[in-house]
């Protein structure tokens, strides 16, 4: 009888232990940003897979139909409040190559104005991802007509560009929040 309560005793504490492991495993979260918040782009539309650079300098740029980014609390055991809703400040799209090519347009970087609340979302459409200045600057003033329409680089006649997107706000309380970058697309750019 004795050995079986020595048994039950180390059973005991196991499932002690797992337990505790357990619930701390659960509040362990690997995102470590400052805030309450968790900023996610959730959705997006229009995004172009082509782009003529000589279509998209008369038409001022390119922009994506429509991203929406949701506002998840990071504990969403816990009440949540209006303090921890997100204003936007602005947003940044970062280039790099997806082809042999190293040259790259510069960063655009915008201020930007709007609201997520805390388990809602924030739509923006029409969102400009390339302006004038990432187009009149090598590679892809390049692919220009008057250029000769071809990537001086590489000597190819598509510039492909790997896009990638983050949005920076701050939620009423004064914490800082962003989005992970969003790598999710490929352009292919062509006279």
């Amino acid at each position: 009888m004795r050995s079986m309560t020595k048994f039950q005793s180390r059973l005991l504490l196991a499932f002690s232990i797992a337990g505790v492991l357990g619930l701390l495993g659960c509040n362990s979260r690997t995102d470590k940003s400052e805030g309450t918040v968790i900023l996610s782009i959730s959705d997006f539309n229009g995004l172009p897979t082509q782009v003529s650079v000589n279509s998209a300098s008369a038409a001022g740029g390119v922009a994506v139909g429509s991203i929406t980014i949701q506002n998840i609390p990071k504990n969403p055991s816990l009440p949540t409040s209006a303090l921890m809703n997100v204003e936007f400040a602005s947003y940044e799209v970062i280039f790099s190559r997806g082809d042999t090519g190293t040259r790259l347009p510069p960063p655009l970087v915008r201020q930007i104005f709007g609201i997520a609340p805390v388990n809602g979302t924030n739509q923006y459409d029409n969102l400009p991802i390339l302006t004038t200045a990432q187009l009149d600057v090598p590679p892809l003033s390049d692919l220009q007509f008057v250029n000769g329409g071809f990537d001086k680089e590489t000597g190819a006649q598509t510039v492909v560009l790997n896009i990638r997107l983050r949005f920076f706000g701050r939620t009423l309380s004064g914490d800082e929040v962003v989005t992970g970058p969003f790598d999710a697309f490929t352009v292919d750019f062509v006279p």
